[in-house]
């Protein structure tokens, strides 16, 4: 190994079997670190650039990477009979220059011209629909103020007969470029150009009819179809509604964000309704029909005798309707709540007190056979169950 020179894997801190994307990466991290604009007037920094630039571009190199493996250093040593290493030229390296500094000079060596066709920003805004119109969907209209090409100037921006003139400062490109003296060579920075501000052209009288922009305001109704089944937050995009692109590009999109109305009955989760449903004592002892409010209006349905308070009923298909198939909906999940009949008349106060007492007997029989059985409804707490 030549005197003073570092191994040139330790250099990139890598391995000596490390692939070409690993050196790559390595290189990527240490030239950034060390480029002399980051360290203005570190000399150690701009030693340490220098060497990173050096191993690169040997390991880099098929050829003279293995010419290192086998010979180390003096295989560019024309002292001890190498090829030489000669004045590294870094203008070798622009690719990979452009893409490792490109930021950090201003968007490196690409040419993509700033003034060719951009497509419009997009807008949002919101719109309000009721609990059902979110379920079953709805059409509604909007009122916003839009942007369309000056009939005047015809989205050009110049008075008429005094056409745009092609920017003489980047010629049209719509960029500038500067070039600058650095460590490996002249480097380029491109910019939007300052005097047309990236347009490539410059109006010199200015259309009276949209002062200069190509594009005037004016409101415009605009009908929304909100489609059945979504939910409260969820956008809908109308494509090329938005602002209008620059140069020939296409217009933006509009992104109108859904607002839903809570519903003074239903919760929605997902696709699936969840309510509560009051049925009288009645209806809880005797079974039979009763009558559950559903989004789709009233529905009738049988109940068992004995139904006790807080049961969970399922109607299967009578949620939402999903966005992709409206045919297809979620669930409705209904709690029945016995309703506790309060300021009874006379004549029912009696006929409760008749109930009681026929009920009696069953009572009594039933606290018999329990104590038959060793068990009381006083001793719970001495057969097996835990306090907690």
């Amino acid at each position: 190994m030549a005197e003073g020179k570092k191994d040139y894997y330790d250099v990139l801190g890598v391995s000596r079997d490390a692939s070409d994307a690993e050196l790559k990466k390595a290189f990527r991290v240490l030239a950034k670190k060390y480029h002399p604009d980051q360290n203005p007037g570190d000399k150690v920094a701009e030693q340490k650039f220098k060497d990173v630039n050096e191993a690169y571009a040997v390991l880099s190199d098929p050829d003279k990477r293995r010419k290192y493996d086998q010979f180390g250093h003096a295989a560019f040593d024309p002292n001890a009979g190498g090829e030489g290493f000669g004045d590294f030229n870094f203008a070798d390296m622009g690719d990979i220059f452009g893409d490792i500094f490109g930021d950090m000079f201003g968007g490196g060596s690409s040419s993509r011209q700033s003034n060719g066709p951009m497509k419009g920003a997009d807008i949002r805004t919101t719109v309000r629909v009721t609990f059902e119109e979110a379920v079953f969907g709805t059409q509604t209209e909007i009122e916003l103020p839009l942007k369309d090409e000056c009939p005047v100037c015809h989205a050009t921006g110049a008075q008429p007969g005094h056409p745009a003139e092609r920017c003489s400062k980047c010629d049209g490109k719509g960029q500038v470029v500067y070039t600058q003296q650095s460590l490996f060579g002249m480097t380029r920075s491109i910019q939007a150009c300052p005097e047309c501000s990236g347009s490539g052209k410059i109006i010199r009288y200015k259309c009276s009819n949209c002062a200069g922009s190509g594009y005037v305001k004016s409101k415009k109704k605009i009908q929304i179809k909100v489609p059945a089944g979504i939910d409260n937050g969820q956008s809908i995009r109308l494509r090329e509604m938005g602002e209008p692109g620059t140069n020939g590009g296409g217009r933006g999109d509009l992104l109108v964000t859904v607002l839903v109305d809570k519903h003074p009955t239903f919760q929605r989760q997902g696709y699936d309704l969840y309510s509560s449903e009051p049925i009288s004592f009645t209806q809880a002892a005797l079974g039979g029909k009763v009558t559950i409010n559903t989004i789709d209006g009233p529905y009738n349905y049988e109940i068992a005798p004995g139904t006790q308070t807080n049961t969970k009923v399922k109607l299967r298909g009578k949620g939402v309707p999903t966005l992709r198939n409206k045919n297809v909906r979620g669930d409705h999940y209904v709690t029945l709540v016995v309703q506790v009949p309060e300021n009874l008349t006379d004549e029912q106060k009696s006929i409760l007190s008749q109930y009681e007492d026929a009920s009696a007997p069953q009572v009594k029989a039933r606290s018999s056979t329990d104590s038959a059985g060793g068990f009381t409804f006083g001793d719970h707490k001495k057969k097996g169950f835990r306090k907690r």
